[in-house]
């Protein structure tokens, strides 16, 4: 399994804006086959910083996420609301608890 962790930060005066085009992406990435979990957060002491925790099943997966049309089309509606560039890092999940 991978874990992505993407960290993008909204310009001033953006979070709403920004905070409404992420959360709308998450139900279409709901019905992706191997999408594990997509999970949208924000800082809890600067609202302009979201994170998105994201597990997948394998690269194939993760691949196939990355080239959705609403994928592509999230980041050319974000990209003017962005301060920066997001990071993103991919892990390799090692070992883990079941959701009880």
């Amino acid at each position: 399994m991978l874990t992505v962790v993407a960290v993008l930060r909204a310009k001033e005066g953006m979070e709403k804006d920004m905070e409404q085009a992420l959360t709308a992406i998450v139900p279409k990435v709901e019905a992706e086959e191997g999408t594990l979990a997509y999970v949208l957060h924000r800082d809890k002491k600067d609202p302009r910083k979201f994170l998105f925790y994201e597990k997948y099943k394998d690269k194939v997966a993760l691949g196939a996420h990355s080239s959705t049309p609403y994928f592509l089309e999230l980041f050319g509606t974000i990209g003017p609301m962005l301060d920066g560039n997001p990071s993103i890092e991919i892990f390799e999940e090692l070992a883990s608890i079941q959701t009880k």
